[in-house]
């Protein structure tokens, strides 16, 4: 398969000066915009044109000879009612509508100039102004020979008034009134001439925009055929072999070389592009294949900074770089954490055996340098400061921790057990502690102090330096194995205590093995004493005498409330005889449950004997050995109960 950025034979034309594709299109774009412009602007001008005409004869020229023809009217009016006002002396409406034309006239001017202003025709306008004159000419006569001269009756009955009146009329007002219609008459030709050509251009003003329309509409068809074949030709073609070269690629192939002549425009460039393109998909594809092969270290340069492909590749491989190492080091810290697990539950047993094998294990497994492991002791008198000792270490200078205790708050390592917070320096003291060897010594680059927390307890603390800067998921990884550790001493710690008080509890046992014969020996003694003295008189005073100063005695009835007891009774229980009286015997023993077993064993005719605590009246405690038989009569039925209380309240304390 052949490279596409191979140069074939022929492969450009070079000819001269060359327009790109771009600066064609703009070309084509450019002569239609022309083209779109001219129309918009003929018809911008023929719109402009029409509407000056439309609003010239709208505004100006109708209303214009609208109101010559009303002037006409109100001079033929005015004529009209000035032969009325002579010939008819009861014409009063008349002479009203005359005065009213008089009257009416100024504004009727105002009007009739504003629109002569308007008018284009400045000799139309001079006739106008004309026309002003005569008719004002006109009623001046009308006032001062008629309507001034023929206002009474009696003026109608003198001839002479009369004639002369109506000679004005014939030889002033009437070729007054014929002038001025002929100048109205020649005003009101000229501007419905006007109107006659406005219309005339307003109509060509359509009909030449409608030309024009048509025809640069037919050149915009032509430029646009052109431009389609000319784009056909020079840019829709070979976007095709682009596109057919850009198809291969997308399905992975390589495609091969057909030398299509390429101009030098942006389709070549397209070309070089693709050339480069498949140049960058070789690299990326053994980029890519690297990466799979799980070679993070790889190398590639991306096309540019711009390079999506290879710039995501790139991300890829630093992402799975970083999961690789966040796999390494969870797995790392599983691993760990399932080892120290299974070490410290297998192995706690003994405390320093125990801290020997977590503080080695713990120094290889993080690749620290040394170590130690110290723990809180357990005072017996807790009056005393607690302080912490150095249990075990590793390649750790421990003479001078040997004889020093570390108390709350001592250094650092007592500060990391008062606050419960680990530590985690990078820069040490030069005199707190250095890593020997035989070759010498140097201090490390991170120590790390981490308390042994279980429960918000500080068990102790452990110790970590190193060459090696810590790192914060290996700082993690102890903190999480410290609980386990504080777990384990812990459990250490309970079972030497446990084992400790096995001993001593069975020592106790034995001493109250001992007593309890003596004092099963005596029951039965008395019980047979009991038995003796009930078949002769059912008590003897005498070993009630006995019993009483040696035992505590306490008489209830069958349903086990007080009814007596000797004196030493009510001394250790430090109640008054009316107090005891009455009360029932659960109330006397601490545990209840134990109690109502005896009670229930009475209640059957059993013997009960078991050793319990009495309640004191000011709450103190008092072992004693219990031994409790019911009281029958003669006939075999039970008549009360007998407890009979041995103190061994001191025996206790000698043995503890």
């Amino acid at each position: 398969m052949t490279d596409i950025t191979q140069k074939p034979t022929k492969k450009r034309r070079n000819k001269g000066f060359t327009l790109s594709i771009s600066q064609r299109i703009l070309a084509g774009f450019a002569i239609l915009i022309f083209f779109f412009m001219s129309n918009a602007t003929f018809s911008l001008i023929t719109l402009r044109d029409s509407a000056a005409i439309t609003k010239n004869s709208y505004n100006v020229v109708n209303p214009s000879l609208e109101e010559i023809r009303n002037f006409k009217l109100l001079v033929t009016q005015s004529r009209m009612y000035t032969i009325s006002w002579i010939s008819s002396r009861t014409s009063d409406d008349d002479k009203d509508s005359l005065k009213k034309i008089h009257n009416d006239y100024p504004e009727f001017k105002d009007k009739l100039v504003q629109l002569q202003s308007k008018w284009e025709n400045k000799q139309l306008a001079k006739t106008l102004d004309q026309v002003f004159t005569n008719f004002e000419r006109l009623q001046k006569i009308q006032k001062e020979e008629i309507m001034n001269k023929i206002v009474e009756f009696d003026d109608y009955e003198d001839l002479i008034t009369t004639s002369v009146a109506s000679e004005i009329v014939d030889s002033q007002i009437f070729p007054l009134y014929k002038k001025i219609i002929a100048q109205l008459d020649q005003i009101a030709l000229q501007k419905k001439k006007e109107t006659e050509n406005s219309q005339k251009d307003l109509i060509d003003s359509i009909k030449n925009q409608q030309l024009l329309t048509i025809i640069l509409a037919v050149l915009s068809v032509m430029v646009g055929l052109g431009a389609y074949f000319i784009t056909r030709r020079n840019i829709v073609d070979p976007i095709k072999y682009i596109n057919s070269v850009f198809v291969k690629l997308g399905t992975g192939e390589l495609p091969s070389e057909q030398g299509y002549p390429f101009k030098k425009d942006e389709i070549g460039e397209m070309a070089d592009s693709a050339g480069k393109l498949v140049n960058g998909l070789r690299e990326t594809s053994r980029f890519a294949e690297s990466i799979g092969k799980g070679n993070y270290q790889a190398s590639f340069t991306p096309l540019s900074d711009k390079d999506v492909l290879g710039n995501a590749l790139l991300e890829m491989r630093d992402n799975l770089a970083k999961v690789a190492e966040e796999d390494r080091r969870r797995n790392w810290s599983t691993t760990g954490l399932a080892r120290f697990g299974e070490l410290v539950g297998k192995k706690a047993t003994d405390l320093k055996n125990l801290s020997d094998l977590i503080i080695s294990n713990l120094v290889k497994y993080v690749e620290a340098n040394q170590g130690g492991l110290f723990i809180v002791e357990d005072l017996d008198n807790k009056s005393d400061e607690m302080y912490m000792s150095l249990v075990s270490c590793y390649a750790w200078d421990s003479k001078k921790y040997l004889e020093k205790r570390v108390y709350r708050g001592d250094g650092l390592t007592g500060q990391a057990w008062q606050e419960g917070e680990t530590i985690h320096l990078t820069e040490i003291p030069n005199d707190y502690v250095s890593i020997t060897s035989g070759l010498g010594e140097a201090n490390p680059r991170s120590l790390l102090i981490v308390p042994l927390k279980l429960n918000e307890e500080v068990f102790g603390v452990v110790e970590l330096a190193s060459f090696n800067v810590f790192e914060e998921y290996e700082v993690k990884f102890v903190e999480n194995i410290a609980e386990s550790i504080a777990s384990a001493i812990a459990s250490v710690k309970t079972t030497e205590r446990t084992n400790r008080l096995l001993d001593e509890s069975t020592m106790m046992t034995e001493q109250m093995r001992s007593q309890e014969e003596e004092m099963r020996q005596n029951m039965e003694e008395l019980q047979a004493t009991q038995e003796s003295t009930e078949k002769s008189q059912y008590e003897s005073k005498e070993v009630n005498e006995l019993l009483e100063l040696t035992n505590l005695v306490i008489k209830t009835d069958t349903r086990f409330f007080i009814t007596s007891a000797n004196e030493l009774t009510e001394a250790k229980l430090q109640y008054e005889t009316a107090e005891l009286k009455g009360m029932a015997i659960e109330h006397v023993f601490e545990s209840y449950d134990k109690v109502e077993y005896a009670k229930s064993r009475l209640t059957k005719g059993h013997k009960y004997s078991e050793f319990l605590y009495l309640n004191t009246k000011s709450s103190d405690r008092i072992m004693v050995k219990v031994n409790a038989a019911a009281i029958r009569n003669e006939k075999g039925k039970i008549q009360h109960y007998l407890f009979l209380l041995n103190d061994i309240s001191g025996i206790n304390a000698e043995i503890a």
